[in-house]
């Protein structure tokens, strides 16, 4: 947010004073309270006589951080300093990206949802259940920031590859929401997690007495559809033109709702469309290392949830968009399932496969596939850990000089390789990334980087784009050109340590890029409310916020 607009958002609030600033984290400075301010908000000997600067507070907070025993310990450690100091908060995690992604966000934040009954400290976000009907846009109401402008709401019942967790899945929102801010500069004033409470069919869930969610079988049918439903107007009607973001549903629900609102509201399915456009960068970068254009790749993917799907049309989008007409396009991307391969002649596939399904002889699993379709790519979006087994990454080293390989499922504990085995098993010579960082790694006398294709890339761009232009909606042309921008940012070195991504202290640059060219492409679509500027991308980082204290007195 520029800083004439913050001024104005200050005047609309009235800051605290006396105790209550320093318990608020919106305003809250700690020690970095001014001689003025400790005299005008009446705090005077309420804080330790010292001043110290943001950089000097950041210097404690890292050396805290570091003496956690464990990652979760260190998520917990940084909750608390955002329930306590958001700008502190935020200006760590901006600051240190590549330290603190993993904490806030995956693969800590499966672990932390896993245990969120046990962490909980302070609530965050709504939660809206069953009992609400009826009454959801008053619960709405009860948020507490008039101007929230980015929603990111989970039923909890896919929550990254650890499956139903319910309530828990609490924490997947509010972490999504962290990286809208520090990776894009959403202010967050701005965000609101949402959690839609409709029970859960995990029984360990149900049995644990401190179990924070509704202890009751998930709710189906008619009587989820009407919920979703009245959230779904009620926002409009609360927060309009809020951008929705659906994250970690189930296939079941995810696919059928992202066509249902899609063209009615401003939302998309990060699952979805998020993994589509970083994996589409990923492959796109790929290219430049091992000199295959996309159009000459055969994909093979293991998994065909939404998230691979979702993947598989934005790739076949790409074609079209480069001249190829549907049927060639899908010709080169073939999907594996838990029953072997997606064919025509099965006649149990779901709706959402049926359009990958090939003329060809039934085949039982990955290994048989890889040897009968000979992929240049391999993508993994299974849930399922060490399913990339030895035999098939050295088949797949016997096609390919470099065959890339995406294990992109989350957390680290259900990637379908590491990094490690990639470069073993097919002589250091994979293309590699995944869903969750992997150490670098020595072979060969080499050290050899693997990409991270994690979503942090695309969505937060994605909203600072759609914010700024105040789109109506959200397109497949928008998650297009992010895939593009995204791989066009991909430094020369980086490919040449093995990454096809930016490296992460780049991110924010990175989005504010993605966020220009989706406000371009809302403006050319005629969805823009806001008339974008010619130096877009000028305009765009002219509303990021930076997470720097302001004087107050």
């Amino acid at each position: 947010m520029a800083k004439e607009d913050r001024k104005k958002s200050k005047a609309k609030v009235e800051i605290p004073s006396g105790v209550e600033i320093l318990f608020d984290p919106r305003w809250n400075k700690g020690t970095a309270f001014t001689e003025r301010e400790r005299d005008v908000l009446g705090i005077r000997g309420l804080l330790p006589p010292r001043i110290f600067d943001q950089s000097e507070q950041e210097q404690r907070i890292l050396e805290n951080f570091d003496r956690k025993g464990s990652d979760l310990d260190r998520y917990i450690f940084m909750v608390g300093l955002q329930d306590r100091n958001q700008t502190a908060f935020y200006r760590t995690v901006i600051d240190n990206i590549e330290t603190m992604l993993p904490i806030i966000y995956t693969p800590t934040v499966g672990e932390a949802c896993q245990k969120f009954a046990r962490i909980f400290r302070r609530p965050r976000g709504l939660y809206l259940t069953a009992q609400d009907r009826g009454r959801v846009a008053d619960v709405l109401r009860n948020w507490p920031q008039p101007e929230a402008g980015v929603i990111v709401v989970t039923d909890g019942e896919r929550i990254l590859g650890l499956g139903d967790l319910g309530a828990n899945g609490m924490g997947i929102p509010i972490g999504k929401l962290v990286l809208y801010t520090a990776c894009a500069g959403i202010p967050p004033n701005r965000c609101l997690p949402v959690m839609l409470d409709v029970g859960t069919n995990n029984d360990a869930l149900r049995d644990d007495p401190l179990y924070l969610g509704s202890n009751q079988p998930r709710l189906r049918g008619q009587e989820y559809d009407d919920l979703v439903e009245e959230f779904m107007v009620a926002v409009e009607e609360v927060f309009p033109g809020a951008l929705i973001q659906f994250e970690d549903f189930a296939t079941a629900n995810a696919v059928p709702l992202l066509e249902k609102y899609r063209g009615r509201f401003c939302t998309f399915n990060d699952d979805i469309q998020g993994t589509a456009a970083v994996t589409l960068a990923g492959l796109l970068s790929a290219a430049r290392i091992t000199g295959r254009a996309l159009k000459d790749q055969t994909i093979v993917f293991l998994g065909a949830g939404s998230a691979a799907t979702g993947i598989g049309h934005l790739m076949v989008s790409a074609l079209m968009q480069d001249g190829a007409a549907e049927a060639e396009a899908l010709a080169g991307i073939w999907f594996v399932d838990s029953k072997g391969l997606v064919v025509e002649v099965r006649d149990d596939l779901a709706e959402h496969k049926k359009p990958f399904a090939h003329d060809h002889e039934p085949l039982p699993n990955l290994l048989a596939t890889v040897k009968a379709i000979r992929p240049t790519t391999l993508i993994g979006v299974s849930g399922q850990a060490g399913t990339f087994t030895e035999p098939v990454l050295r088949e797949m080293a016997s096609l390919n000089e470099r065959p890339v390989v995406l294990a992109l499922s989350n957390p680290t504990s259900k990637a379908e390789c590491t990094a490690e085995q990639a470069y073993e098993w097919t002589a250091g010579r994979a293309v590699f990334a995944s869903g969750s960082p992997f150490d670098p790694v020595e072979y060969d006398g080499k050290t050899l980087v693997s990409g991270q294709g994690n979503n942090a890339y695309i969505f937060p761009g994605v909203g600072l784009g759609v914010m700024a232009s105040a789109a109506r909606h959200v397109t497949d042309e928008m998650f297009l050109a992010a895939a593009w921008v995204l791989a066009e940012l991909v430094p020369t070195e980086s490919l040449a340590s093995g990454s096809i991504y930016p490296p992460l202290t780049s991110i924010r640059d990175v989005s504010a890029a993605i966020a220009a060219e989706v406000a371009r492409v809302a403006g050319r679509q005629g969805l823009a409310a806001t008339e974008v500027p010619e130096d877009a991308l000028g305009f765009v980082k002219g509303l990021m916020y930076d997470a720097r204290y302001e004087e107050y007195a």
